[in-house]
């Protein structure tokens, strides 16, 4: 792995704790983004099934030199196939020229269609057969992970949720690390550093450090304990993002950024979306 810190999650295996999103990508963008960022340092890379750029993800990392058992590889299971994750798991892994994943995780609860639990049952199977080396979710809510733990008993490793300094899921946060789940930022930079940016302490900060707006941003997410996905398709904000490790905010300017919190939702409600 490269120098950046690693995230030791509760089944004994680690993950960067900074990686690259590929939310909203094509496949093309993917090609050069992952170049890129592996070129950079990241050895992290967050795609989904229902982002359709898997091929992309794929080819990249089949161009890559690098070895796999350096690379970190989630994806993550979509709403439709809750009942049925071991065929789009093998699907996943064709697109992405894989034997195994690193993460696998269940994309959202969909409550109303209640298939959450069978799904992780599925999963719980195929990390079992070695296609998966971690299994977590993603947008689970307190009582949807106290629902899997008390009729599985295997707890997520990772729940990846939207986070971001104008939502910071405190309750959220702190509940997942009495459970021993890490907690990763989707959206961590608020959408493109909507209503973030401009903020006075992020201002301030991004002078006193001389970084950028989005690189304070994200040294919050690592010094908050979050494991942190920004994504681009940009070389030059892709290297960017990467260059965080040289800086640490202190506890007085985290309890600054705390302040941003105005729990503002910029994606959809667990509890409500359905997207079949």
């Amino acid at each position: 792995m490269s120098t950046q810190p690693l995230i030791k999650l509760s089944d004994g295996n680690t993950m960067p704790q900074l990686g690259l999103g590929v939310w909203q990508a094509s496949n093309e963008q993917v090609i050069t983004a992952i170049e890129t960022a592996l070129e950079t340092g990241y050895r992290s890379i967050d795609t989904a099934a229902i982002y359709a750029n898997e091929e992309g993800v794929g080819k990249a990392l089949a161009n890559s030199s690098i070895a796999r058992d350096e690379l970190f590889i989630t994806t993550k299971l979509w709403n439709t196939d809750q009942d049925n994750a071991a065929k789009a798991l093998e699907e996943s892994l064709k697109k992405l020229r894989l034997d195994y994943i690193d993460l696998y995780l269940i994309h959202w609860p969909a409550p109303a269609q209640d298939k959450y639990v069978t799904a992780w049952r599925s999963l719980i199977d195929l990390k079992k057969q070695g296609l998966i080396k971690s299994i977590g979710v993603c947008n689970f809510n307190i009582p949807h992970l106290q629902r899997l733990i008390d009729e599985t008993g295997v707890s997520p490793t990772v729940n990846q949720i939207e986070l971001h300094p104008l939502m910071q899921q405190k309750t959220m946060h702190a509940w997942n690390a009495t459970h021993h789940i890490a907690t990763e930022s989707w959206s961590p930079l608020a959408q493109g550093g909507e209503g973030v940016f401009d903020t006075e302490i992020i201002h301030k900060l991004a002078q006193k450090y001389e970084k950028t707006p989005a690189q304070i941003v994200i040294r919050w997410h690592l010094d908050s304990g979050l494991i942190v996905i920004p994504k681009s398709v940009t070389p030059k904000r892709i290297q960017e993002n990467f260059g965080v490790f040289d800086f640490r905010l202190d506890k007085d300017e985290l309890s600054l950024i705390a302040k941003l919190d105005s729990g503002k939702r910029l994606g959809p409600d667990p509890d409500t979306f359905e997207k079949l």
